[in-house]
């Protein structure tokens, strides 16, 4: 016991050489097996080998047939660069069979020092002991050879697992180290053959559709999870598919099937009924939906703010006010809450070309919430659409202060310089310096990318601009880059080719002003 406390202490003070040494003393002296365990592992971990042998022979003394002794032996002979014994060894401990020792031969290896042997211990494991391994174990040593670098190995061994097993967790790894190598038609195969053999698993149905989603299929994804059981969270997720592929089809057989589920009706599954009758257009019903979530539930809030916003789209504005100003009470100490009241009366009132008063809101919302990034960002753009330059300037100016890698500020300012002032204006420098910095922060946004063609033709760069606002509409084909593409390409001379981009940007929202006022500028 003297020795042991003197070890104990050894051990608070971080001297873990002398602790081992204690826990090594103590152990020649007890007989508990346990004791010796932990004086061998104290020696293993500050590679002391002569140290480690000595309490493991005690160890094996008192727990002769113990697998973590057998472990420890191989991990003594790796560290003595005895490969043999240890591949020996090791191959002893794999025979035991059972998850168990299958576990300590992994551990053993993801520890070695030696990352290239540990690999070379793995492959030879895996030739003359792989029949004892199951299915977690092989997916277990593959995941072990991926983190270990060997990536062509892993798949060996996982492909072993899906050739003996069908399983689940094989199908879903090898799925993974298909993604992984860039290979996403082989993985979809490997999740179609999985699911012919478990075509209820929720795991490869998840992980199917994911795929498909990634790909760009999401009416595909929406499907994949149609089969086997059903719960909140895959009808979840089969909503959010589906309403990303604009399926109003499988949206509205959804709702027939989340509404008719007689399973326990969770705030959660009221919620989404509410959202899957606001995307179906069945609005009274998202009403009511939606103020059946308790505003303690987690959904609560964003429920109730969706009761605001769907009684707007019922034009029901007065109710959907007093709606968001008791919201805007209920959320009183809580900032972000507020804010997103205040963000959503605003731009609700907006929408109703009732700007004065959204302007009021954000002026009250800022008065309680100085500086709020968020706040200041959507003034400034109202400001700039009414035509106050100045007071969407100064807030612009002050979120970037506040905030300097903020690409949409700065990408927003960059714009409504380049856009509103003359062609000779020193300041369409400054404008492309910040979209520049825009993009630096967001290279691939398709909204930056389009500032940034539009400040080139406002600079009379045609070429550059064409360039840029070609790669934006390849990204984001919408009806503001489509304006700006037909307004460059018409300046060219291709007026054929800007009157078919501006076709498919009507095509898209015909209702679009800045479309609407380029065309009419340059064509009447």
């Amino acid at each position: 016991m003297l020795k042991l406390l003197a070890a104990q202490f050894a051990l608070q003070d971080n001297d873990f050489a002398a602790a081992a040494r204690g826990f090594g003393d103590a152990a020649a002296l007890s007989n508990d097996p346990a004791l010796a365990e932990e004086a061998t592992r104290l020696a293993l971990s500050q590679k002391d080998w002569p140290l480690a042998t000595r309490s493991l022979a005690r160890w094996q003394q008192l727990a002769p047939n113990d697998a973590g002794a057998a472990q420890a032996r191989a991990w003594i002979a790796l560290g003595e660069k005895r490969i043999d014994v240890a591949r020996n060894e090791l191959a002893a401990l794999a025979a035991r069979g059972g998850d168990a020792s299958w576990r300590l031969v992994a551990q053993l290896l993801l520890n070695a020092d030696d990352k290239p042997v540990a690999l070379a211990l793995l492959e030879d494991l895996m030739k003359s002991s792989a029949a004892s391994a199951s299915e977690s174990n092989r997916v277990a040593l593959s995941q072990l050879a991926f983190k270990l670098g060997d990536k062509a190995l892993a798949r060996r061994i996982v492909d072993s697992a899906v050739a003996r097993f069908h399983g689940i967790d094989a199908y879903a790894w090898s799925a993974r180290l298909a993604i992984d190598g860039g290979d996403k038609t082989a993985a979809r195969s490997i999740y179609a053959e999985g699911l012919q053999h478990e075509p209820e698993s929720l795991r490869l149905r998840s992980g199917y559709a994911a795929l498909l989603a990634d790909n760009g299929d999401n009416a595909a994804a929406a499907r994949a999870l149609v089969a086997g059981p059903q719960d909140d969270t895959t009808y979840a997720a089969r909503a959010a598919y589906a309403a990303r592929a604009v399926d109003k089809r499988a949206l509205n057989d959804l709702y027939r099937e989340v509404e008719s589920d007689k399973t326990e009706r969770t705030p959660k599954r009221v919620y989404l009924l509410g959202q899957i009758a606001e995307l179906t257009g069945r609005l009274d019903a998202a009403l009511g939906w939606y103020r059946e979530v308790p505003i303690e539930d987690e959904h609560g809030f964003e429920a109730q703010l969706r009761v605001a916003l769907v009684l707007d789209q019922l034009d029901r504005l007065a109710p959907a006010l007093d709606q968001l100003h008791r919201l805007a009470e209920m959320a009183g100490g809580d900032g972000e809450q507020q804010r997103t009241v205040w963000l959503a009366e605003a731009e609700l009132l907006a929408r109703r070309q009732r700007h004065a008063d959204a302007l009021a809101v954000y002026d009250r919302a800022l008065a309680s919430l100085p500086d709020d990034a968020r706040l200041l960002y959507a003034r400034a753009l109202l400001a700039v659409d009414q035509g106050d330059l100045a007071a969407g300037e100064r807030d612009l100016r002050r979120v970037i202060e506040l905030r300097p890698d903020d690409a949409e500020a700065l990408n927003a300012l960059g714009y409504t310089l380049a856009d509103r002032s003359s062609a000779s204006d020193p300041r369409q420098r400054e404008a492309l310096e910040l979209i520049e910095r825009a993009l630096k922060l967001k290279p691939d946004e398709p909204a930056i990318i389009d500032s940034m063609g539009w400040v080139r033709y406002r600079l009379g760069e045609l070429d550059e601009s064409e360039q840029e606002l070609r790669r934006a509409y390849a990204r984001q084909p919408d009806a503001d880059i489509a304006a700006h593409l037909g307004e460059v390409l018409w300046a060219q001379g291709q007026r054929d080719e800007a009157r078919r981009i501006w076709d498919e940007g009507r095509k898209r929202d015909a209702k679009n002003k800045a479309l609407i006022e380029t065309i009419r500028r340059l064509t009447r």
